[in-house]
């Protein structure tokens, strides 16, 4: 980044944050890129943002075990075709309202630290090419999201048929978390595909693809789908529902890591796309 862009000893940028900027640039294969304020501060932001989200997370899978536990059928209406009470769905509703509300609240923050940050650049940079769902997130990401809340989806609504009150209370729940959870993650990556660019040369505009590609990564990957089971699921006893959800979360990880493993990094997906000028 040209030296009078933003200075290198910005006050306002923690020495530990240039740091730890330099060590992202080399874990990205840009180890003769400078750590600037400007990236500094947008991975504070993010790392920032990720932890606050993974106490939600813990605070929401909490909040979800009270609400079953404390609503779940009970007495005879366990094994047989006993009422679902449609009053007690209210306030697993609320929650994952409150969810994804957080979840739209902390995104909005690392939107506003890019945008603090993109007001101190004299002029700013473009991209050489469009950026595209194909580009930032890629074809087998998005299939694995869809595929992963179609299965879960599937499997909660099987559960709806069966006589015990407890399970389906327990896909009750799930449904209304899968719901909520799609929601925020395709309003989180909408926002990831539309932000304005922050960058004003080639480095930085390279570590800007970067973080984009990482961002659209970490909000597809279904993690939340992954613990809602242990919520509700596992409780119901070691029936065919738990065996198939077992399966299906074991078989979504090894996807995963299979996707992952034949993935080109952020950073290799961000170098084709400034070669492509």
């Amino acid at each position: 980044m040209p030296k009078g862009t933003t200075p290198h000893h910005d006050r306002s940028v923690r020495p530990v944050d240039l740091e730890r900027a330099g060590a992202w640039l080399a874990h990205h294969g840009l180890p003769d890129d400078r750590p600037t304020p400007l990236l500094a501060t947008r991975l504070a932001a993010r790392r920032g943002a990720r932890l606050a989200a993974d106490v939600l997370l813990a605070a929401f899978i909490i909040a979800v075990s009270l609400i079953y536990t404390v609503h779940r059928p009970d007495g005879d209406a366990v094994d047989g075709p006993g009422p679902l009470r449609h009053w007690s769905l209210l306030i697993p509703t609320a929650v994952v309202a409150g969810l994804v509300l957080a979840q739209s609240l902390l995104d909005r923050r690392v939107r506003q630290a890019d945008r603090r940050a993109a007001a101190t650049l004299p002029r700013r940079a473009a991209h050489p090419v469009r950026l595209g769902w194909r580009t930032v997130l890629g074809g087998p990401r998005a299939a694995f999201a869809v595929v992963t809340f179609a299965g879960a989806t599937a499997l909660a609504i099987h559960a709806l048929t069966v006589q015990d009150s407890t399970a389906r209370y327990a896909a009750a729940l799930l449904l209304i978390g899968l719901g909520g959870l799609a929601a925020g993650m395709l309003v989180q990556l909408r926002h990831v595909l539309e932000r304005p660019v922050v960058a004003d040369d080639a480095s930085s505009l390279t570590a800007d693809v970067t973080l984009r590609v990482e961002d659209a990564r970490h909000v597809a990957t279904p993690s939340v789908v992954w613990c809602l089971p242990t919520v509700s699921v596992l409780a119901t006893g070691l029936g065919w529902w738990t065996v198939a959800w077992i399966a299906f979360v074991a078989l979504s990880v090894i996807a995963l890591a299979l996707i992952t493993a034949r993935t080109a990094p952020s950073s290799t997906v961000a170098q084709h796309v400034m070669s492509a000028r």
